[in-house]
């Protein structure tokens, strides 16, 4: 089982590099560092601008592979450049912020793959009962639903329970800065709330529609029968046998999906007024800063990268088969 972990971790490192790689390449290409600088008043000299850009390493005028070379010499050691907007450096903004997007995501992915699963099992098990017509429903609703209107309908209903005398969760911001002591962390806490329940009603509506479809095929298979005959109750076999065959498909689209949580989580960071590594995406690509750019595609690509080795871990223990290679 080791070396099969080992072998999985280095592919997803070759597979981190290359994605890390491309987007660096792809920004310098398509992103104009140059447009932050000019038309500005009083306009600033082409040599002061020059100066800028190549210390930031995003001048256009030399070549994409003599930068990117450049780059990711830095990148070995942690340092992925200055940010095209002040002095600061890009890796500084990716540990202040990493944090933030951490949270929403490890919560976001863990509600809703343990949710998505208890669905997916429970409209399997009841298929074509009203649990299972309504949890489908409920699903297609919410796949179909962009994340804004999903966002606008959790607020509401959050608004509403308030002005029946529920208690008040704020509903932007990460935290409060006048707060002190046991409150702010409580604060912080209520902020959580939201945003977290977004992302994990997406995870959800995913997770559920492949675990139904995978329970389904399982409660056919023969060695459930087997199990039942051999005086196993219909409960027991499911869960014992059933349930864990089924999980082996989930935990390879676990991988995937958690990486494409960043998605959701950008417009759900911006909108909830979280200073995260989604708000961060947009406004690198807003200020034309390849360095920043290519630095978030980095730390997506680690996390598919953990989220993939977790995956591998859970598909051997799920999976006899895997350990014995």
């Amino acid at each position: 089982m080791l070396k099969f972990i080992a072998r999985r971790f280095v592919n997803y490192l070759i597979l981190v590099f290359i994605a890390t790689s491309l987007a660096y390449i792809l920004g310098s290409l398509t992103l104009d560092p140059r447009a932050r600088y000019e038309g500005r008043n009083p306009p600033i000299s082409e040599s002061s601008l020059h100066a800028s850009l190549q210390e930031r390493n995003a001048d256009p005028s030399t070549p994409v592979l003599t930068r990117y070379g450049h780059w990711i010499s830095g990148v070995v050691h942690g340092d992925f450049g200055k940010q095209i907007v002040g002095e600061e450096k890009v890796s500084t903004e990716i540990k202040r912020r990493a944090g933030v997007s951490l949270r929403l995501l490890l919560l976001g992915t863990i509600f809703g793959a343990v949710g998505g699963v208890l669905v997916g099992v429970l409209g399997a098990v009841r298929q074509r009962k009203p649990v299972d017509v309504a949890s489908t429903v409920a699903s297609y609703v919410l796949l179909a639903s962009p994340t804004v209107v999903v966002i606008v309908v959790v607020q509401t209903i959050f608004v509403w329970i308030y002005h029946k005398g529920g208690p008040l969760i704020p509903a932007t911001g990460e935290y409060n800065s006048n707060l002190g002591g046991i409150d702010f962390w409580t604060d912080r806490a209520k902020r959580l709330i939201m945003p977290t329940m977004v992302l994990a009603l997406f995870g959800i509506s995913f997770f559920s529609r492949y675990q139904r479809s995978a329970m389904l095929d399982v409660l056919g298979s023969d060695f459930l029968r087997t199990a039942r005959a051999k005086g196993l109750t219909r409960q027991r076999a499911l869960f014992k046998h059933g349930v864990r065959t089924a999980l082996i498909p989930i935990v390879t689209f676990f991988a995937y999906s958690f990486g494409l949580l960043l998605t959701g989580a950008t417009f759900t960071e911006k909108l909830f007024g979280w200073h995260g590594m989604g708000e961060y995406l947009i406004n690198s690509v807003q200020s034309h800063d390849v360095n920043a750019v290519a630095a978030v595609a980095c730390f997506t690509a680690v996390l598919v990268l953990f989220s993939g080795l977790l995956s591998d871990i859970l598909y051997a223990a799920l999976d006899p088969r895997v350990r014995s290679k």
